[in-house]
């Protein structure tokens, strides 16, 4: 009887919490170790779609698949054919154009995603937007997402996002033209986003997609736990110097119409531009439906030319 009172006996919270945190480590330093041991041995990868997912529209540009190390740690020591120290690779997609449709004004998106998918799911609306807007299109999976090591935490998806962008104007943008690079955050991708463009000083633009203001203001509009608050977009917005469109749900339960609202007023006025309410949609249904992918790309394109302009 004693027995079965005790394994009847419910786990605290908080044990599990640390249980769940030591299973993340452990899988992030083995996916770490044998990431690691990839790149050492020149193992490249390749972008296999899954089947079951809706197929996009036919692309003439290339899909390249690839994992970018955190520059964390410094260059690698191969001295004696030694192993690197194991370190965070950050996996991701990139969609480019077609070398022949490549202009000094091409510019390349680099999309931070929602919370509850990752870079395969994704697959159909990036074909859609490097197709419908003709630019590049580099997506990530944040730290503990997907293929990509490391763990899912606040800081760590900044230096995913800055690992990215390292890359992408390295190996991505022609000439390395910072103008070129859009920082794109969907929901939770808000966040690293908008980081990022308040620390960048030539950036050339930034879409707010379903964004927050904060975390916690999600949960509740009191400030008294303040000090507790993660990705704080309502704050770092008004550092940003660059052209920036919030788009956002009139009818999100989620992330309530008033945050994307509350970012848009944020924006220096001399780097806003017009939103898109989207007065009959949600927080994953925007682009939900051939007439409002269209209209999708639509703004989209309006931004873009609106950079174009400047």
């Amino acid at each position: 009887m004693e027995q079965e009172r005790e394994d009847r006996r419910e786990i605290h919270p908080a044990q599990q919490l640390t249980e769940q945190a030591l299973l993340l480590r452990s899988q992030a330093k083995k996916k770490n170790k044998r990431d690691t041991q990839d790149a050492h041995r020149g193992i490249t990868y390749e972008f296999i779609p899954d089947t079951r997912l809706y197929p996009p529209p036919g692309y003439s540009g290339s899909v390249e698949a690839v994992k970018i190390p955190w520059k964390l740690h410094g260059p690698k020591n191969n001295n004696n054919n030694k192993m690197p120290r194991p370190h965070v690779h950050v996996a991701c997609v990139i969609y480019r154009i077609r070398e022949d449709r490549v202009t000094s004004n091409t510019k390349t998106i680099i999309y931070s995603h929602g919370n509850a998918t990752d870079i395969g799911a994704m697959h159909f609306m990036q074909v859609i937007i490097a197709k419908g807007l003709q630019c590049n299109v580099i997506m990530y999976d944040y730290s503990g997402y997907g293929e990509s090591g490391g763990v899912p935490l606040e800081g760590n998806t900044y230096t995913d996002i800055e690992t990215v962008y390292d890359y992408t104007l390295e190996h991505v943008v022609r000439d390395n033209i910072e103008r070129n690079i859009i920082l794109y955050g969907q929901s939770v991708g808000g966040g690293p986003s908008c980081y990022l463009a308040s620390k960048k000083v030539n950036l050339g633009g930034l879409i707010l997609h379903s964004a927050f203001m904060s975390g916690m203001r999600v949960l509740t509009s009191s400030r008294a736990l303040a000090c507790l608050d993660i990705f704080p977009n309502i704050t770092r917005i008004k550092n940003v110097n660059c052209p920036v469109l919030v788009i956002h749900g009139m009818l999100d339960e989620e992330v309530t119409f008033e945050h994307g609202k509350s970012l848009h007023d944020a924006v220096p006025e001399d780097c806003k531009r017009p939103p898109w309410w989207v007065k009959d949609r949600g927080h994953n249904d925007i682009t939900e439906g051939r007439q409002k992918v269209l209209e999708y790309i639509q703004k989209l394109k309006s931004f873009f030319d609106s950079l174009d302009n400047d």
